[in-house]
């Protein structure tokens, strides 16, 4: 009878230690073209398991090959997004705000925001935090004030700090206030030479005023967009300008006043990359700059690359991108904006992704006039207390909803990069031959090790046929089937 026990006490062992080193299960989140599917987890069961077929490349993924730590994905919350969410009833709004910001099995976990100091565009009117009359002028920022925020996106905001209190903020200016600019107008002109040291206190006065009532500001752009001049507002900078600003001026005022936001230069398209660099140059102003901001309406993804690799002690980040698609579409057009944005700026070396912008109504309003953006589409459309859903949404919440603050960009086989197998030799059996295959089928992908201690890999398949995804993680293989035009993202554990 001991003996039985014993044999018994062995068997569970063994079969306890056997289900530990069992192949790990992978779970799927999908969203086809056809609109079948929406982010949505699949129910078909996917298991790692020893067996190879070189019928189809391999993603292979090595968690030991770290890159860039993770920030986080969100959206820009403008002055018009949140007077939407302002006019929805209590109850609905607060629904909403916890399936964008909250971590729940349907919320997709938005964990970045952007907010314009001052107005943007796509405010109903433009303002700043320290309007004047004609002719008058306040150095000492005695009237400076955030009462137009403290309508909108600051109760918003609080709001948001609620469901998730550790959510990064970037802010970025559109336009000094009217009397420090050379033109005296909201539209282009350039920053007074005798206002700079006045600007920077503006910026100073933003982030102390935002922080009393509990909203911490992460990281500042100079600029957004210091190259545009045709938006309303707007305000050029040439590099020298923003170098010369940084170095003398907001640099040293945001240190005088012991404040960790980070300062971040450029925030304009990626055909430039030549203008962050020419700033980074300088080290009285590099000392000050914690990275670049990108935007892609024009220029390459790899200008980010050709920053970083210049420049590596330095950080990148995409902050803005706007996305649109027709409303009531039967399709979706999720694949490009994935393999763009998400697997092409962060294989780049963002540290987040920043689309433009949260939310708008069915007309895109509101937006300023001469300049404003009148296509500009939210990620989520609010009209009175009813949302829609578009393409930004689910291109954030691919990501957002899996891939937390703090993980890392890991290494998985990309298509210009080739591959070693093994094949058995025509002669003999059971001896093998290596081989090197071209991985140029092997589709857009990207994937990250969590701070859960999970693997997230994410694929998009740009072709019109289905495609057998198939992927290697330490020595063992599973394959995925997935739709052509479709993104799959899939989770297992490390």
């Amino acid at each position: 009878m001991r003996k039985l026990r014993l044999l018994l006490f062995c068997f569970q062992i063994t079969i306890s230690s056997w289900a530990q080193k069992s192949p790990e299960s992978i779970e799927s989140w999908v969203t086809t073209n056809d609109r079948n599917s929406l982010l949505e987890k699949q129910n078909n069961r996917i298991f790692f398991k020893k067996e190879n077929s070189s019928r189809h490349p391999s993603i292979i993924i090595d968690p030991q090959r770290s890159m860039q730590t993770i920030d986080g994905f969100g959206f820009a919350l403008t002055g018009g997004s949140a007077e939407h969410l302002m006019k929805m009833s209590a109850l609905k709004r607060t629904e909403l705000l916890n399936e964008l910001f909250g971590s729940g099995e349907e919320d997709i976990g938005i964990s970045y925001i952007r907010l314009s100091i001052g107005s943007s565009d796509l405010n109903s009117f433009t303002f700043s935090y320290n309007d004047l009359k004609d002719g008058e002028t306040d150095y000492d920022l005695k009237k400076f004030s955030l009462a137009q925020d403290l309508k909108d996106v600051i109760p918003v905001m609080k709001e948001i700090l609620e469901i998730y209190p550790e959510i990064k903020i970037m802010a970025s200016p559109w336009s000094a206030p009217i009397w420090m600019k050379t033109n005296n107008n909201i539209r282009g002109g350039k920053l007074k030479k005798d206002c700079y040291e006045v600007y920077a206190q503006y910026f100073t006065k933003y982030i102390q005023e935002m922080r009393k009532l509990g909203i911490f500001i992460d990281a500042v752009t100079v600029q957004n967009e210091p190259m545009n001049s045709r938006n309303t507002p707007s305000m050029s900078w040439f590099w020298f300008e923003q170098a010369n600003f940084i170095k003398n001026y907001l640099g040293p005022n945001l240190e005088k006043n012991n404040l960790k936001t980070k300062i971040l230069i450029f925030d304009h398209n990626t055909d430039r990359p030549d203008y962050p660099l020419s700033i980074l140059q300088d080290t009285l102003a590099s000392k000050y700059i914690d990275g670049s901001g990108f935007h892609n309406y024009r220029g390459d993804m790899e200008a980010m690359s050709w920053v970083h690799t210049a420049r590596p002690d330095k950080n990148i980040y995409f902050t803005e991108q706007m996305l649109t698609e027709k409303p009531e579409s039967s399709t979706i057009n999720i694949v490009d904006p994935v393999n763009r944005l998400i697997i092409g700026a962060l294989s780049n070396w963002s540290r987040n992704v920043i689309l433009w912008n949260l939310a708008a109504d069915p007309n895109n309003d509101p937006h300023t006039g001469n300049g404003g953006c009148t296509m500009c589409q939210g990620a989520i459309t609010i009209d009175g207390n009813s949302v829609s859903r578009n393409v930004a949404y689910y291109t954030i919440g691919h990501i957002s909803k899996f891939v937390k603050p703090g993980s890392t960009r890991i290494f998985s086989t990309q298509g210009d990069e080739p591959s070693i197998f093994l094949y058995q030799d025509e002669q003999r059996p059971n001896v093998y031959r290596t081989g090197i295959r071209n991985n140029s089928q092997v589709l857009p992908n990207i994937a990250f090790r969590t701070t859960e201690n999970k693997i997230v890999l994410i694929v998009g398949n740009d072709t019109l046929e289905t495609q057998t995804v198939k992927i290697q993680y330490n020595g063992n293989y599973a394959s995925v089937k997935l739709k052509g035009g479709s993104v799959g993202t899939y989770i297992w554990h490390y």
